[in-house]
């Protein structure tokens, strides 16, 4: 049993946080799921593409549990131990996994792919996704929402001041760089700390919430977390989700 500060610690910050997988927080902290499916609706349109991209792919988590992959099937990543995995995960499933640094510009010619995807990117280079759609094809993504898991934001760091991304400027972004939004929504969901172990491994793994996070750095109020969750059981949060689906209109020319 996992009891003490001291032994949650140790084990939370020793464990690789390598990858997309957060199979190491079961039973340690939960995440409601998005309504709309990610995952089955990415499924739907990788078998129907002829030439699709993963950008930010991570580990591969997501784009290997798709049953069918088109015939030519791309992934960029930037972080090197991600790279590996990927590589490992995808390469027997006949997917080129690439290295790309974390800016623009995307590494291939224009007018190339049918659909491009990514799951939670750090950023959406708009106007590189417009540029390597085919005429007719799609961008479909998942995307981190505003004011995502502000609570531990505003714990550790005091109280935010900006809500992050927003939907309606990913929208207004699309169609500066030439795409028509056909599809946009967005959740908020509940998430469940259950011990500050799991806070720990969260924040390490999700480097952008708290930036800079360490344990030395931040042992004060992950004693101060330890001992709210003892006292008051699991430290809830809500990320925010929200999906948009844009295509590059058929009549522009590749």
């Amino acid at each position: 049993m996992r009891h003490t500060y001291d032994d949650l610690v140790q084990e939370a910050d020793s464990v690789s946080v390598a990858g997309w997988d957060f199979s190491w927080l079961d039973g340690r902290a939960t995440e409601e799921r998005p309504s709309w499916g990610y995952a089955r609706l990415l499924a739907r349109r990788m078998a129907k593409a002829r030439a699709a991209l993963d950008i930010q792919t991570g580990g591969g988590e997501i784009l290997a549990g798709v049953p069918t992959l088109p015939p030519v099937t791309v992934a960029t990543e930037s972080w090197p131990p991600n790279l590996k995995l990927a590589a490992s995960r995808l390469r027997p499933r006949g997917a080129w996994v690439v290295a790309d640094d974390e800016s623009p510009r995307l590494p291939f010619i224009g007018g190339v792919f049918d659909l491009v995807t990514s799951r939670h990117p750090v950023e959406t280079w708009w106007s590189e996704i417009a540029r390597v759609l085919r005429p007719g094809g799609c961008y479909f993504s998942q995307q981190v929402g505003p004011w995502s898991v502000f609570e531990l934001v505003d714990f550790f760091l005091g109280p935010s001041d900006g809500s992050g991304r927003d939907p309606a400027k990913a929208r207004a972004a699309a169609e500066s760089a030439g795409l028509e939004v056909v599809d946009l929504r967005s959740e908020r969901l509940r998430m469940e700390f259950r011990d500050v172990g799991a806070v720990i491994y969260f924040l390490r793994k999700v480097i952008w919430i708290v930036p800079g996070f360490s344990v030395a750095r931040y042992e004060e109020k992950l004693r101060e977390m330890h001992s709210l969750i003892e006292a008051e059981g699991p430290f809830v949060a809500h990320s925010s989700r929200f999906l948009i689906e844009a295509r590059r209109p058929s009549g522009q020319i590749a």
